[in-house]
Parts: structure tokens; sequence; C-alpha cells
């Protein structure tokens, strides 16, 4: 008996996506506008992406809990949608308290609770693709899902400079406060946020457990099973655990930077959670959340492992931009450093619309990918754009005028697009749907552990290499770009 998944509708995959365009409202407001609200609460340039570190740390928390809870979950609303509830209501609360941040720990912890909260509501998204789509439609929901970031961000990241330039709103202020632009965008961003999850929400059904386990057994051909085997822990706690401590005796000895603590405490923060699971395992104490997360990350799928090194380089690049594209421009094109002057200002809302444009083109590139896809493959599709984005990025230092900068968007569109849809169509087919949540969590730590990465030794490569010019951050990004489609070329697909 054909049990397998029916396919839906256009318009059923449409309604299921479009929170997706909610959250990224939130998103790409929170990149185009945090590093600025920062700065105007005094943030030195070198800071930065320490201040950041709050959004990776969230997200590596949260993303497996969510994915792990949400495949156990069951209830009046589903499976997936009571995260994408009661998440986006705690995002819109935090977009409205953010740009009214009185000094800038305050503003550092509101990124925080608002990382916290997109996670919670976007990391189960990815897995309701997988639970309610047959493999054939898996590719069309994630481009989908691109389409919507590219056309939600084109407007959140645009919205200070549209009110700005289209409606009068200041996009100036006194030393220490955060413009009127910036914080009516925040606003309308929480309020769209909000209408656009909800109406997933309230549109899409769910399949129940019982349905879940049917379509399982169905397409268990599909997806090979793996015998549970005994991970030896020991080794790679060990190995983790002392370089980690020796990193943090380093910094401490010789008054290296404080940044270099971020990733020593990464280090043995991950030997630690081996060898708590060492010892459950030991003690045949396996049955639960936090023994279930540890091991699937040493028993992830081939692929999953091959791609891992794709998304870290990719994403690396990303955070590298986003964290450093406002104080490279203002810098080097708009010539300041004062984050009073009109120069910054002009400099940090175009930013704003160069963001936007990026998206924009993602928005037409998700269009244009599944294409390419069926022309050259969906590796070298994704090892394409990732060199267009590695061009686009490296190409900001050779330009004068701020005005050209809008022609690089295109490059880094089309790889945006890529990395939110190729990697995942990639993917989603060696995933068992009853762990689809927990392993779509696990693959997002290859976006966030290239944010702890940049976060703790970018500035220190800027500081001491460039000159704290972070341009450089810019050419670093592409450069990662880069290797990112060398591993892709290397990432072997299940026939």
């Amino acid at each position: 008996m054909n049990n397998e998944r029916p396919s839906l509708s256009f318009w059923q995959i449409w309604n299921m996506c479009l929170g997706f365009m909610g959250i990224q409202f939130g998103f790409a407001l929170q990149n185009a506008n945090v590093s600025r609200i920062f700065q105007t609460l005094g943030a030195d340039i070198d800071d930065i992406p320490i201040l950041w570190v709050a959004a990776p740390l969230t997200g590596l928390i949260v993303q497996p809990i969510i994915g792990y809870m949400s495949d156990k979950t069951w209830g009046r609303l589903g499976r997936r949608r009571p995260y994408f509830f009661y998440g986006a209501i705690v995002t819109t609360a935090a977009l409205l308290v953010m740009p009214n941040s009185p000094t800038l720990w305050v503003a550092a912890g509101m990124l925080w609770i608002m990382d916290a909260s997109i996670n919670v509501t976007m990391e189960p998204f990815r897995a309701l693709v997988g639970d309610n789509l047959p493999n054939k439609q898996r590719a069309l929901g994630y481009s989908l899902q691109s389409f919507f970031i590219g056309v939600g961000a084109v407007v959140a990241s645009s919205l200070p400079w549209i009110l700005s330039n289209w409606f009068d709103v200041s996009n100036t202020a006194a030393a220490g406060v955060i413009p009127e632009s910036v914080q009516y965008a925040f606003y309308i961003g929480g309020a769209f946020l909000l209408v656009c999850v909800m109406w997933t929400v309230f549109t899409t059904k769910e399949y129940s457990p019982e349905q879940l386990a049917a379509f399982e057994q169905s397409e268990s051909t599909l997806i090979p099973e793996t015998q549970k085997q005994e991970i030896k822990f020991g080794r790679t706690m060990t190995v983790s655990g002392v370089i980690g401590a020796a990193i943090i005796a380093l910094v401490t000895l010789m008054s290296l930077e404080k940044e270099l603590y971020l990733l020593g405490a990464g280090l043995v923060a991950f030997a630690l959670l081996q060898g708590i699971a060492l010892w459950q395992q030991t003690k045949q104490y396996t049955e639960n959340g936090f023994f279930a997360v540890v091991y699937d990350v040493f028993t992830m799928p081939t692929a999953m492992r091959q791609l891992a090194w794709v998304q870290f380089f990719s994403w690396f690049s990303l955070f590298a931009m986003w964290i450093y594209t406002t104080a490279a421009v203002t810098s080097y094109h708009y010539d300041t450093l004062d984050v009073t002057s009109k120069a910054y200002n002009d400099g940090a809302d175009w930013v704003g619309v160069l963001f936007a444009a990026y998206n924009g083109f993602a928005a037409l590139a998700a269009l244009v990918i599944p294409v390419m896809v069926k022309r050259i493959g969906i590796r070298m599709t994704h090892g394409v754009n990732l060199i267009a984005g590695a061009i686009a990025l490296i190409s900001f230092m050779f330009i004068d005028d701020p005005s050209w900068l809008m022609l690089p968007m295109l490059g880094i569109g089309f790889a945006w697009a890529s990395i939110l849809s190729l990697p995942y169509a990639m993917l989603s087919t060696t995933l068992p749907s009853a762990k689809m949540g927990v392993y779509m969590g696990i693959f997002n730590f290859f976006i966030v552990i290239p944010q702890l990465l940049a976060a703790s030794v970018l500035g220190l490569i800027l500081k001491h290499g460039f000159a704290n010019q972070p341009i450089y951050a810019l050419v670093i990004g592409g450069i990662s770009f880069v290797l990112g489609a060398i591993a892709v070329s290397r990432v072997k697909l299940v026939k």
C-alpha cells in the first residue's frame, strides 16, 4: 500500500512558508541595525564582534533543544506551530524594546532575547517543510522560503532609509540616542512579523504522529536505518578540553585579548558536554534528550558532515558582512568614524538599502536557481553562487563611489539565496522525519559556530593584521566564500 506524503498545492506551500517572511523581517532589521545601535550607544569597532556573541551562543543552545522538543510535541496547535506562535510573540516584544535601549549592555541583552525568540520561531520552519512535503516538493518548499526571506528583508533592511527619505523621519539624534528612523523601523517590523507568522500558524495543518509514523514506514526504504552504536567520547573530550584549557591559560598568563576566552571556553564546554554524555552512556542512561542530541552530533549522516563544512565557510562570510559592513562603508566610503555625524548616518542608511538590495536580488535568484540546478547540477550551482558572493565582497575594497556598491549586491544576493535553500535541499532527503527537527537544529550548529569564531577572532585579526580597518573583514569574508565553494565540490550526494 502506497502511504507516502501527498503533494500539496502551491498555495498550501505558500501559506506554510509565509511566516518565514515575517521572521526574516525581524532578522534583517537585527542584521542591518544592531551594529549601528551598538556604536550609537558607545561601542568601539573592535568591541562589536564580542557584543554580537549573544546571538550565536543563544542559537547554539536553543536550536537543538527546540528541534528535539518539536519532534516530541503534539497538541492543539500541532507539532511545530506552538513554537511559531509563542516565539513570534516574544520576538515582537523584543523588537519593540531594542531601539529604546538606554545603555550598551541593555542593547546587548535585548539582542540575546531577540535572537533566542527568533530561533524558537525559525528552527521548526525548516523541519515543517520536511514534515509536510514529499521529497519531490522539498526543493520547492525551501526555494519558496528563500523567496519570502528575500522579499521580507528588502523592505526591512531599507526601512530606516525609507522613513528618513520618504517620510522625513530624522535619521540623526543626540549622542547616545538611537535615531527615530531606526526606532520606527523596529516597531513596524515587530507588527509585520507577528501578522505573517500567525498567518502560517492558522492556515497550515500538520500531520498527526500516527500519520507521520505511517509515512516514515512507507518511505523507510529511502533512508537507510543506522544501527545504534556506542560512541567513544573520551578521545575528542580530552583533545577539546586540553586545547580549550590551554587557550584560557595563555590568555590569562600573557594578557591576550579577552575575546579569546570565548574560544577557549567553548572548547571546554564541548568537553564537559561529552563528559556528561560519556557518563550517561556508561550508566546506560541514554533515553533522554541531552544524550540524544550529543549522540546525533557524533552520528550525523555522511552528507550532513560534508555539508557542515560548506555551511561553516559560507556563514563565516555572512557574519563578517553583517557585523562589519556598516563600519566598513562609513569609514572607507564615507570617510567618517563620528557616529553622530550626518555622513555616518547617511552611510549607515545606505547600508540598509544595500542589504535590502541583496535580499531583493535573492528573491529573484530563488526563481533562477532551480533552473540552474536543472542545467548544471545542484553542487555546481551552489559553488558558482558562492564564488559570485566572494567576488562581490572583495570588490568593496576596489569601489570608491558608494553608489556603485549596489553592483556587488547582485552576487551577494545569489549567494544568499543559494545558502538558504540548496544545502537544505541536498540534506533533506537523508533525514528521517522522526528526527527532522533535531537534525535541523544540529545542522544549524554550523551556522552558529562560525559566528562564534567571527566574534572571537575576527576583531583580533583586524586589530593586529589590518590596523583595525573593517573593510578587510569583507575581504576575509570573500576568501571564506571561496573555501565554501571548494567544500561543496567534495560533497557526495545520495543517488
